[in-house]
């Protein structure tokens, strides 16, 4: 096999990009996770048609891959939204279209026939509803037709560390290897990390676990620059491996950048896009947000994370047609759940009056049947398009 050379610093960028086209071009639904953008600018121009549902914290980019389990500091773990990079104020009809699409896309890739599409939309908006009801607990992984959802909870619950480190750095020893997925790290870039982790308040988001004493050292034993998914395009991001007392951990530390999802005009979103990311994984994801700290590094905002063995992402990339139904209902349901808390009573009243305007050929609102028809149009050309250059791109 030919050495791997990694790139510099100055061409970390090209090669992200590079990186981000080769996966959008590996499926449609990769594409649609990929390219949030188009979905962004596809609101803009519906402006008028999604009704105005309450001010709340959405999601942004909540789409399958953004779902998954997730373990709170006292090791709970339940599924829900893990990826809060485009969180705002906003509209959670825009969540709600998203999750549409995403699991649309992923139900073409199952070549399942577009009457389960339809059914899968009425599941989500029955799911998502339920989930407004007062006293809604998180619903049932019982039956056949959540398994998908059932194996990653089940794989998430067997987890210990050696399984995230031999995941993630392909050894459970101190060291982050050098290679495709981490790239060595420059002079300014290690110091910076060595300050940031002597900080009071870095000690206490890592020692907040409940095997940990606070009192227990904190040693930075490696790091590198981390080339991790579509998300690293352009941005700071970092893994580092710690040392705490006899045990290790390892903290994810992402740059958060200016968020393209659209927030209402008159939301009181922080301006520091780090305190948003964070404020808003509170709102949603409380089991996430408690692990997330927001930070400066080489003078930019960055969110630190610890990453858990239990954090998962949920993957539906061929699923029958009762799979794709349950899964539909579960992850709506999942959701709701994270809208509904940010909810009084009567908004919750006023929004599940919109939700049931349904049409007559459909038990899900119009708005939504046809958003998600119009989507899938506009990214399935996209797609093909998507291909087609980076496929000349590719020549030699």
């Amino acid at each position: 096999m030919p050495k791997f050379h990694q790139p510099k610093p100055s061409q970390r960028r090209a090669w992200l990009l590079n990186g981000q086209n080769l996966k959008m071009a590996q499926s449609a639904h990769a594409y649609v996770r990929g390219n949030t953008a188009k979905f962004y600018e596809w609101l803009e121009k519906a402006a008028g048609t999604v009704p105005d549902g309450p001010s709340i914290w959405i999601c942004g980019d909540c789409h399958v891959g953004n779902l998954g389990p997730v373990a709170n500091a006292e090791g709970d773990v339940e599924i829900g939204i893990r990826d809060l990079d485009q969180t705002v104020i906003g509209n959670p009809a825009h969540d709600l279209i998203r999750l549409g699409l995403s699991l649309a896309t992923a139900a073409r890739g199952s070549d399942l026939p577009g009457v389960t599409t339809a059914l899968m939309l009425e599941q989500m908006v029955q799911g998502y509803t339920l989930a407004l009801q007062p006293n809604s607990k998180r619903k049932s992984l019982h039956g056949d037709g959540l398994r998908p959802v059932q194996l990653v909870m089940k794989e998430a619950l067997n987890r210990k560390w050696r399984h995230l480190a031999q995941e993630r750095i392909k050894d459970a020893r101190p060291t982050i290897p050098l290679g495709r997925r981490f790239w060595a790290l420059t002079k300014q870039e290690r110091e910076e990390i060595h300050q940031l982790f002597q900080s009071d308040e870095v000690g206490s988001l890592i020692t907040c676990l409940h095997s940990r004493d606070k009192e227990d050292a904190i040693e930075v034993l490696d790091a590198a620059y981390w080339m991790k998914g579509c998300s690293s395009l352009g941005r700071l991001r970092y893994a580092i491996l710690l040392g705490i007392g006899k045990r290790y951990c390892l903290i994810d530390i992402k740059e958060a950048v200016q968020a393209k999802a659209p927030g209402y005009d008159n939301a009181d979103i922080p301006r520091n896009h780090a305190d948003r990311v964070v404020a808003g994984a509170r709102a949603l994801t409380p089991f996430l947000g408690e692990r997330m700290l927001a930070a400066r590094f080489l003078k930019k905002p960055v969110v630190l994370r610890e990453l858990r063995p239990q954090d998962l992402k949920l993957e539906l990339e061929t699923m029958s047609r009762e799979e794709a139904i349950a899964a539909a209902n579960f992850l709506a349901g999942v959701v709701g759940r994270s809208h509904a808390r940010q909810m009084s009573a009567a908004e919750k009243r006023e929004w599940k009056v919109i939700l049931g305007r349904q049409s007559k050929s459909l038990d899900a609102p119009n708005w939504l049947w046809s958003s998600v028809v119009d989507l899938i149009a506009s990214h399935e050309a996209a797609y093909l398009e998507h291909c087609r250059l980076y496929a000349l791109s590719s020549s030699p």
